[in-house]
């Protein structure tokens, strides 16, 4: 038994951290259960090891795994720069208290030295309504006639 079940079949599993390995190396920090976490860690720190290693064959290796050439992009321009000099412990998880429906503990993995503005990533910015902007065209349309 080499790693943990987490209670799914093995093919679910594979997707479940090819995802959360995707989404950790976009966001650069996820929130989930401490299990999944702790299942997760070990991986992206392979995946940046990975990374800093600099030929093709890696380069394959990282897109096979992640099935996202951005994220395999990422990890070879930004990441492997970025822990150059580190020999390891790429990733921490902090414990962040228990969900609230079903009492699970909850765990924060992020990336050492992290970027902060990663995070806002797909946020979008807020607009203007334009309900507004045409109802006040249509009153000045009214006011000149």
């Amino acid at each position: 038994m080499a790693n943990k079940k987490l209670n799914r079949t093995s093919e679910h599993r594979k997707a479940l951290l090819k995802n959360m390995l995707n989404s950790l190396i976009k966001y650069e920090q996820i929130k989930t259960t401490l299990p999944k976490a702790k299942f997760l860690k070990p991986q992206a720190d392979k995946i940046i090891t990975l990374g800093k290693k600099n030929n093709l064959q890696t380069s394959k290796l990282l897109v096979s795994k992640l099935q996202d050439t951005t994220s395999a992009n990422k990890v070879k321009k930004t990441l492997s720069k970025r822990y150059e000099k580190r020999n390891g412990g790429y990733t921490r998880i902090i414990k962040a208290g228990f969900r609230y429906g079903d009492n699970a503990p909850m765990a924060i993995i992020e990336f050492v030295d992290r970027d902060v503005e990663a995070k806002r990533l797909d946020k979008k910015k807020k607009e203007t309504p334009k309900i507004k902007e045409d109802s006040k065209k249509e009153d000045k349309k009214l006011a000149t006639a």
